[in-house]
């Protein structure tokens, strides 16, 4: 039996991640898939990574990630964004190196809704004065 030190929740635009931190040797499951696997770029690894980094942790702790819907950057931030409110669970010390990067705040940006009679939410038809 494998037990949790932590758990967090992240959230970014639609895209919800359940991180599961545990002790191991730094390997990260996205989904049941390798993180290298699951990201389609470097850079969205990377930003799953970057708490890791910032608080020196990036080879003590296992991290199982489950994380449904979105598209594949807001899926990432929203794993940065659980996996810092676990290591916070674990390591309340590590609170300034987080928050002094931004990585606690969660990016309250959504999509704007689309507008009944119109194209889209900031679409309009085109205007005609005869």
């Amino acid at each position: 039996m494998v037990r949790n030190l932590a758990i967090g929740t992240g959230r970014r635009k639609t895209a919800v991640a359940r991180v599961f931190v545990r002790e191991g040797s730094g390997k990260i499951v996205v989904n049941g898939m390798d993180v290298k696997e699951y990201f389609a770029s470097d850079e969205q690894v990377r930003a799953v990574h970057q708490p890791l980094l910032v608080t020196s942790n990036d080879s003590k702790f296992d991290i199982l990630i489950t994380v449904s819907g979105g598209g594949l950057n807001g899926q990432a931030a929203a794993c940065l964004h659980g996996i810092s409110r676990a290591l916070l669970q674990i390591d309340p010390d590590c609170r300034t190196s987080l928050k002094s990067n931004g990585y606690l705040t969660r990016d309250s940006r959504m999509v704007e809704r689309k507008k009944y009679g119109q194209k889209g939410a900031r679409r309009r038809f085109q205007f005609s004065k005869r």
